[in-house]
């Protein structure tokens, strides 16, 4: 009977031992995790080195430098042109937009061609002007035309607005222009006269310069033309539809 009360009393007493201990050790760990809050809060100490930031990112002196896109200004303020596109380059070549200079009529060789059927009145004619040099040359708007040789002649109108856009004539390559030159009927009562030749005057490319006139023979069999005052010439193209589509409405 002594011996089990004993037995019971010695392990009630183990037991109220160990939950002492445990609760010792809670105690402990709650105090250290308190510590390490208080630690991460304040920050690293003055010994702790700095975090690095990743390469490529942002700091503090300045981020990354953007690399800048090349300029083309000519100094008005507006990016400059492509090789062939438009506006004011500040380049030679007379300001046509383009890294070229504007074609000489010394440099330009003429033919024109004849677009209407055997039979009918010569009406409609294709003008085409080859670069004999190597070097890419520029033409502006329409040519200065005029149905009969010297400076009096009179104009001809341009059909429509001239395309802004400068022509680009290729080393041995060749560009267009459209022409009509007689609007009168067989028998009509409009006055008209008659021509041998055509002459072009090329326009600089700010349009207050003459690059020097091109003469145009009638082609093989046409000694004369019948001309009037509905006379009209495209401007400028890089191919013969572009240049006699427009013309061939009239």
């Amino acid at each position: 009977m002594n011996s089990t009360t004993f037995r019971a009393r010695s392990g009630r007493r183990g037991l109220r031992g160990a939950a002492l201990g445990a609760a010792v050790v809670a105690a402990l760990l709650t105090t250290t995790a308190c510590q390490g809050d208080d630690t991460g809060a304040a920050g690293p100490s003055a010994g702790a080195p700095s975090t690095v930031a990743p390469s490529g990112s942002a700091s503090a002196g300045g981020g990354t430098p953007t690399t800048a896109s090349p300029s083309n200004d000519s100094g008005t303020g507006t990016a400059g042109p492509t090789a062939t596109g438009t506006g004011d380059s500040g380049e030679t070549g007379g300001g046509n937009g383009t890294r070229y200079a504007d074609c000489e009529a010394d440099g330009l060789s003429t033919a024109v061609e004849l677009q209407d059927p055997a039979g009918e009145t010569p009406r409609h004619f294709l003008l085409t002007v080859t670069n004999g040099s190597k070097t890419p040359c520029v033409l502006n708007e329409a040519p200065i035309l005029r149905l009969k040789a010297g400076n009096d002649a009179p104009i001809v109108e341009t059909l429509g607005e001239p395309d802004t856009e400068p022509v680009v004539v290729e080393g041995g390559g060749k560009a267009y222009a459209g022409l009509y030159v007689f609007g009168n009927d067989e028998g009509g009562e409009a006055e008209y006269d008659q021509s041998d030749r055509f002459t072009a005057t090329l326009v600089a490319g700010e349009g207050t310069e003459l690059r020097g006139t091109l003469v145009f023979d009638l082609p093989d069999g046409l000694d004369t033309v019948s001309v009037d005052d509905a006379a009209r010439v495209n401007g400028w193209a890089g191919t013969e539809g572009l240049a006699m589509r427009p013309i061939t409405q009239l």
